[in-house]
């Protein structure tokens, strides 16, 4: 395992684009060639979660189309201040599943690091958009007691590092958690889950490839395409150069109206997917976040979707339809 020592400190390539990210709205559309929009959310809301999206990101978007599927992702609007019954701050129950303070656990075998509260990109149907990451911070210390606790647990065989984004993590802060991780006997996998490659794919440079590269467990990394748009040459290349590592590749997707709510979309994207390397593994349905109830596709819709899709793909492209319930042992899924 590579010691974190070792990373070089420089700022690297991605954390330069991170920093030129679009964080204003008025910039945002600007750049799209669109007018401000008529719909403004409300300041409050936009200081409790702002506009976050990398330029390189933003480039992938249709200038002059309001309705473009990334963007809609992306894009502030005034429909996330109508409060709706049933979308609250936490949807899927991570507050009942903390085991202690950044570790979370809802299932048998497996634990979930909150990482960081930090990501490149930020979406606006996000259920972890109202999580207190203030109260589940990770220092060093921090995880080298969680170390201690899940060498205690001969059940536990899989971390899962989330967040946030654990690819938001410079190079040494992410060294030394696999490090870690990667140090503990009772431990078969690790799981990353994360967006980096997909909106910010400067992130997969030699440094991170290194890291990844030393981790001598088994590595998961699960990815979050939402549309085949997502997926262009700029990513091709670093999902290349992460399965050359050997590492498992896996896509879950969010089921969004405006989105990806037509066969067409799903299609295209699971066969995208495929081409760069990486296989559908879930199709989300919405998790019930405040601010979000615009984004969702009804039940019998999302079935109707996934029977259509059955029909044009073969089975290993067709994702996992699921709905997480709190308090459930598993993500649930809908029959179709």
């Amino acid at each position: 395992m590579i010691k974190p020592e070792q990373v070089l400190q420089t700022r690297s390539v991605w954390q330069q684009e991170l920093a030129q990210a679009y964080t204003r709205v008025p910039d945002l559309l600007e750049a799209l060639g669109l007018a401000p929009a008529a719909e403004i959310l409300p300041e409050r809301i936009l200081l409790n979660f702002p506009l976050r999206v990398p330029r390189g990101y933003a480039a992938r978007m249709k200038p002059g189309n309001p309705g473009d599927p990334l963007l809609r992702q992306v894009l502030p609007v005034a429909a996330e201040a109508c409060e709706q019954p049933g979308y609250v701050d936490d949807p899927v129950g991570d507050l009942a599943s903390v085991r202690s303070s950044g570790l979370l656990q809802k299932y048998h075998g497996r634990a979930l690091l909150i990482t960081t509260g930090a990501c490149a990109v930020h979406c606006r149907y996000c259920f972890r958009r109202n999580f207190p990451y203030a109260e589940h911070q990770t220092s060093r210390a921090d995880i080298l007691r969680i170390q201690n606790e899940l060498a205690g647990d001969p059940q536990l065989s899989e971390i899962i590092l989330s967040g946030g984004d654990p690819l938001s993590l410079g190079d040494n802060r992410l060294a030394e958690m696999l490090a870690v991780f990667d140090a503990l006997p009772g431990l078969r996998r690790i799981r990353l889950h994360t967006r980096m490659p997909v909106v910010l794919p400067e992130r997969v440079d030699d440094g991170l490839l290194q890291i990844l590269r030393s981790v001598r467990k088994p590595l998961v990394i699960v990815l979050h395409f939402n549309h085949g748009n997502e997926i262009d040459a700029s990513v091709a290349i670093p999902i290349k150069a992460l399965r050359k590592l050997g590492v498992t590749l896996l896509n879950q997707s969010v089921l969004l109206a405006g989105v990806n709510d037509s066969i067409e979309a799903l299609e295209d994207l699971s066969s995208g997917l495929f081409d760069i390397g990486v296989l559908p593994y879930y199709l989300h349905q919405l998790d019930p976040v405040a601010g979000a109830a615009h984004f969702q596709v009804e039940d019998a819709r999302a079935i109707g979707l996934l029977r259509g899709l059955r029909h044009r793909l073969p089975g290993y492209l067709v994702p996992q339809l699921v709905r997480e319930i709190p308090g459930e042992a598993a993500k649930q899924p809908l029959p179709w």
